[in-house]
């Protein structure tokens, strides 16, 4: 495993965006300072979660059976399986996944259950997504970053407010791919049901926690100067590609899947 900054101990008095999640999905690798926060949720964020989870098997399989074999997942939470490296291999045992988190609990899990078929690999680099350079500098070692990548942040674009420049890190990040790599993003909507998303935010600030809903127009920003796949910037359980529909529901989650298109290389690439 690599590791971008020293692991700090696991702060147990403190919520930790990764750790709520994961009590959202159910899973036990959590603290009572998660669960409180979680508890006090509205329940549309225990569907988004899932709805979230989903969208990532969905987007994975659907690159993966379209011959990508190397991805690179930043915010990944507290491994629940299906991981993202699991659904990937089954298509294509050899695929190389890196994955990225700041939360330590995450590193701990991570060494013991982000496990790689023996013909791919898997790797995991301890950092914040604001270290996108350090991040990128890590994954080279696994990745080759002169092929086609899949990067995701699924359910990390709401923990960064503006302040923290969330175009600009999602840019530098997309900068380094090559062409015919992919994005995948997914956001918290403030204009689906802007009361409860409202709601939802308050309780997260309760334990230290800022959450950055945007509008569809402000999640579309990020795909600015790349070529979304059908079926587009959708709701979570809108998007999919090559399976059933799933069934429809309410959702206040935004995902695309998009490209990095080719161009001349006199022209530069288009986020540049």
């Amino acid at each position: 495993m690599t590791t971008g900054t020293p692991q700090p101990p696991i702060d147990t008095s403190r919520p930790h965006s990764a750790r709520v999640y994961d009590s959202l999905l159910g899973g036990k690798d959590n603290y009572p300072v998660d669960q409180a926060v979680a508890e006090h949720l509205p329940i549309e964020a225990k569907t988004g979660a899932i709805q979230n989870r989903a969208f990532m098997n969905r987007a994975t399989a659907w690159l993966a059976g379209e011959g990508v074999d190397q991805f690179l997942d930043i915010g990944t939470g507290i491994p629940t399986a299906p991981n993202l490296h699991q659904i990937a291999q089954e298509i294509n045992p050899a695929s190389r996944v890196v994955y990225c988190d700041n939360d330590p609990i995450v590193l701990r899990h991570a060494e013991a259950l982000l496990i790689s078929r023996p013909e791919g690999a898997t790797d995991y680099v301890h950092a914040d997504v604001r270290e996108a350079g350090t991040i990128i500098e890590a994954a080279h070692k696994v990745l080759d970053f002169d092929r086609p990548v899949a990067l995701s942040l699924l359910g990390l674009l709401h923990f960064l407010p503006d302040d923290d420049d969330p175009y600009a890190i999602v840019r530098t990040l997309t900068a380094s791919l090559a062409p015919g790599s992919h994005v995948v993003l997914s956001q918290g909507a403030s204009d689906v049901n802007p009361e409860r998303g409202e709601q939802g935010a308050q309780e997260y600030r309760k334990g230290g926690i800022r959450l950055a809903l945007r509008t569809r127009a402000e999640f579309g920003r990020f795909f600015e100067g790349l070529d979304l796949v059908e079926p587009g910037l959708v709701t979570a359980p809108e998007w999919y590609r090559g399976t059933p529909a799933p069934q429809p529901e309410q959702s206040g989650l935004y995902v695309a899947v998009a490209t990095i298109p080719y161009v001349p290389a006199s022209k530069g690439y288009p986020h540049d």
